[in-house]
């Protein structure tokens, strides 16, 4: 089997009956299997995804399928469907089923797309690299010694590996983003609270999106349309109305575009991703539009204000896992477990990786009495300057561009094990152009821009104002060349 790379693709052989859906999903079972080595589906919903295709192609047949029927997608490990286990990548979530569906996930089954497996994923979406599941790691399908990105590794590895059309992701600092960027994939963000978050595993409420993974910004923007609407189960959504950004176009006049300068200057930045962005800006350029270089004079505060606000809200939203209600629970023995306080602390400490305990104790010493206002509080002021400073920025320009990652993909453990000094820091700088869309709440996108000397994908971001996703999905649908 060639992987279908676009779903208009699936459509035209379906409508001319080369394929039918329950053959296409036999063939995604079988790169699956050939493919198990990449560690990317954490369940495989083989038998209902069969059913699935049966009951579509009657659809098709009859002239009553959905938009989506023929979609083969992956859900990542976050996300409730009914009846399925979720486990967030997690130990502490083990035998655990959900008891609903996530909204995002429900209104693409109304619209018939076949969901044919769960998805691996750093645990609680907490990573850049996909080595924090209680899974284990999942391998890059280009190099597979190289990390995919995280924390929707396995979603984005999917992708690129054919083993489904696209799949469904959330993106907390670059979650969809940084992984796309790895794998030479499309990865969107959009708007906070475009997307009812309903069903999400939270991380960090306030900073938290679900958004598709494609090969093709045209499909990620149908995901998108059908996803996106206002949700009386979630009161942080947009009642916003959705527009049709599979037919957006751009403005009739010549784009204004920010680049950001640290992208192409700083020697923080991979030589072969510098070279790539700078010579996309000046095809931009050529093309007649406006492309200028900005500096953002919050930059070196946005990694601090991020993992600050971050792990607080995941230290407020990890405490419902106590070992007690739902979920893995500590064995007792005489010694270790003679209460119910040292239940909890048994079963967490237990239940939970070595980096969500690490964010969990981050944000509670944040939110302490005696460091509440030092930290919690100044990174709130903080943000609130930041999201001022872009919105000045987008007063002038439709655009900003950078790099989506500031290397391309690195080695297993290269950041987590001995080589990197155990410092965490280091892989939370792989973080550094995407988490400002989520401070500030905007819509961004990565598509693929080459590769380097060594075949590895690099990425490209463009962000754009609230609610802007047509104009985004508009430039990225141009410079892919759909």
């Amino acid at each position: 089997m060639t992987p279908y790379r676009s779903f208009s693709a699936v459509q035209a052989d379906l409508k001319s009956g080369s394929i039918t859906c329950r053959q296409l999903v036999e063939q995604y079972l079988t790169r699956i299997e050939d493919h198990k080595s990449l560690n990317v589906f954490t369940e495989i919903y083989a038998d209902e995804a069969r059913q699935q295709a049966d009951a579509v192609d009657q659809k098709l047949t009859a002239g009553t399928a959905g938009k989506l029927a023929g979609m083969v997608i992956g859900i990542k490990d976050v996300l409730s469907y009914s009846g399925h286990g979720v486990r967030a990548g997690s130990r502490i979530l083990e035998n655990f089923t959900a008891q609903f569906t996530a909204t995002a996930v429900q209104r693409l089954l109304n619209e018939d797309v076949i969901i044919i497996g769960r998805q691996n994923c750093d645990e609680f979406a907490m990573g850049s690299s996909n080595e924090n599941s209680a899974f284990g790691p999942v391998r890059n399908a280009v190099d597979p010694d190289r990390v995919p990105g995280g924390s929707s590794g396995g979603s984005a590895v999917a992708v690129q590996a054919g083993l489904c059309l696209a799949s469904i992701g959330s993106d907390t600092g670059g979650s969809v983003r940084q992984p796309a960027a790895f794998c030479g994939v499309v990865g969107l963000k959009p708007t906070y609270g475009r997307i009812s978050r309903w069903g999400l595993i939270a991380y960090a409420s306030s900073f938290d999106c679900i958004g598709p993974i494609a090969n093709t910004a045209d499909d990620a923007a149908l995901l998108l349309e059908i996803m996106a609407g206002a949700d009386e189960f979630d009161s942080t959504v947009s009642s916003n109305s959705v527009d049709t950004y599979t037919t957006a176009h751009l403005p009739d006049r010549p784009l204004r575009i920010a680049y950001l300068r640290d992208g192409v200057e700083s020697e923080g930045v991979d030589q072969s991703i510098r070279e790539a962005t700078l010579n996309r800006i000046q095809a931009l350029q050529k093309a007649g539009h406006t492309v200028e270089p900005i500096d953002l004079t919050l930059l070196k505060y946005l990694l601090p204000t991020y993992y600050i606000l971050t792990t607080a809200e995941a230290s407020s939203n990890l405490s419902r896992f106590d070992g007690v209600r739902y979920g893995y629970r500590s064995m007792p023995t005489n010694t270790s477990t003679s209460d119910l306080l040292s239940l909890y602390k048994k079963s967490r400490t237990e239940g939970f990786g070595a980096e969500v305990r690490r964010r969990i104790l981050l944000g509670t010493f944040a939110l302490s009495a005696s460091y509440y206002d030092a930290y919690y509080t100044k990174a709130q002021q903080v943000r609130r300057l930041i999201r001022q400073e872009t919105e000045r920025l987008f007063e002038k320009y439709d655009f900003l561009l950078s790099p989506t990652t500031p290397t391309p993909a690195f080695r297993l453990g290269e950041k987590t094990g001995r080589n990197s000094g155990e410092d965490p820091l280091q892989m939370y700088l792989a973080d550094i152009f995407t988490v400002q869309a989520n401070v500030v709440g905007y819509p961004a996108i990565s598509i693929p821009n080459g590769t380097d000397a060594n075949g590895l994908p690099i990425g490209l971001q463009l962000m754009a104002p609230p609610f802007a996703e047509g104009n985004l999905v508009a430039l990225a649908k141009s410079l892919q060349g759909e």
